[in-house]
């Protein structure tokens, strides 16, 4: 994931300290690429001032697509340059689960090794994404020793909230995360698309009636309200650093997620800054009648990634424990599907590996090429079966 490169005259395009005037922005989309935006103005917004306004906010988040090299690359030079006006800044990552903060600590040290640090923070079990998008940002981190703070708790916890509902949940049981606010109509909207868009229930009820649907809403407040617990803390501490937050786009979006859960928490001037493809379409910008879907976007292009680095995907989610490896979900249409992988089936074996850990199977899906075929064994109903996995050509 080291494609997105810390050069210094990368920073310097920033426009923080600009040696020369920017080329014209490319032209295509709403967003010109190159350009920050106000998306509710539609109107174009000098880097010096937008710079210069996040130096008074408290908490900047920097939404992302997980998966998306751009977003990450964007990420470190909006780093940069925030950095670049005020070095007191406390780094925050969605990534990581409370309990790693030690870890975080360490590597910030210079402490630890990358390859020790990723397995200390069990980064293919606890997050799975391609580290290589991320760890530019931490080294940023380490090269200016920036703090990094966890602000996620293990997904148990979600997990629970999923199945049992927020109030079902012991105070003790809780890792101390408060109640959260609860959703405005926008995002329940938003969370209710999602939540159809993967149910499987086929009954005419109304998804806000639907009490599976609500403990999905509930699951993600606890998600969202812990990581701006987590936020506000860093804020508050006695040398009141700028907290920027690294977090899913979902989590910050139209003011909702963690921005609706920090205003609850007295920070109300939290600011969200988002980058924008040119083929994402333009009325997401500020639906009518609704608020913007950030502070600023930054205009970026659909970028056609190097040959060798797009990976083969399985289509699978997975959940491991006491040496098993379940699947709990199959993508539809997915290279899974095809070859008849369902949810409940334990992996037992793939590409002559045994798998005993989340992690081992990732290792093995990442070394497969396009066009490759993945002999997979599984049990299912107290009998193991041979499957191979079909990846398909390049594109």
């Amino acid at each position: 994931m080291l494609r997105a490169l810390f050069l210094l005259s990368g920073l310097v395009a920033v426009g923080v300290f600009p040696l020369a005037a920017k080329p014209p922005p490319e032209a295509g989309g709403c967003v010109p690429v190159g350009t920050w935006m106000d998306p509710a103005k539609k109107e174009e917004i000098a880097d010096e001032a937008l710079f210069a306004r996040m130096a008074a906010r408290p908490v900047v988040l920097l939404a992302e697509s997980h998966t998306d090299a751009e977003h990450h690359r964007w990420q470190l030079h909006a780093i940069a340059a925030l950095h670049a006006r005020d070095s007191n800044m406390v780094l925050g990552f969605e990534m990581f689960p409370r309990r790693v903060q030690p870890i975080l600590n360490r590597w910030v040290a210079g402490a630890l090794t990358r390859e020790a640090f990723l397995e200390a923070v069990e980064w293919d079990k606890v997050w799975g994404y391609d580290q290589a998008l991320y760890m530019p940002l931490f080294d940023f981190a380490r090269m200016h020793r920036l703090p990094m703070v966890a602000l996620n708790v293990d997904k148990t916890l979600i997990s629970r909230v999923r199945q049992e509902g927020w109030s079902a949940i012991p105070a003790a049981d809780r890792r101390g995360i408060g109640d959260p606010a609860s959703a405005g109509p926008g995002y329940l909207k938003r969370l209710e698309h999602v939540f159809a868009a993967h149910s499987k229930d086929d009954a005419q009820v109304p998804v806000r009636d639907d009490s599976d649907f609500r403990r999905f809403v509930e699951a993600q407040l606890t998600w969202d309200r812990a990581m701006a617990e987590a936020l506000a803390r860093a804020r508050t501490s006695a040398d009141a650093p700028r907290v920027v937050g690294i977090v899913g786009k979902g989590h910050a979006e139209y003011g909702d997620g963690i921005p609706h859960q920090l205003a609850d928490l007295g920070i109300a001037d939290a600011a969200v800054l988002l980058p924008w493809s040119n083929d994402r379409p333009c009325e997401e910008l500020a639906p009518m009648g609704g608020p913007a879907v950030a502070e600023a976007v930054f205009g970026i292009a659909v970028m056609a990634e190097p040959e060798d680095s797009p990976k083969p995907l399985l289509g699978v989610f997975l959940e491991g424990g006491d040496g098993v490896v379940k699947i709990t979900k199959v993508m539809a249409d997915s290279v899974a599907a095809k070859a008849g992988l369902k949810a409940g089936d334990r992996i037992v074996e793939a590409g002559g590996t045994p798998m005993s850990q989340v992690k081992d199977m990732i290792k093995v899906v990442r070394r497969q090429a396009f066009g490759s075929w993945l002999p997979i064994t599984v049990e299912r109903g107290g009998d193991n079966l041979e499957i191979v996995a079909k990846f398909p050509p390049p594109s």
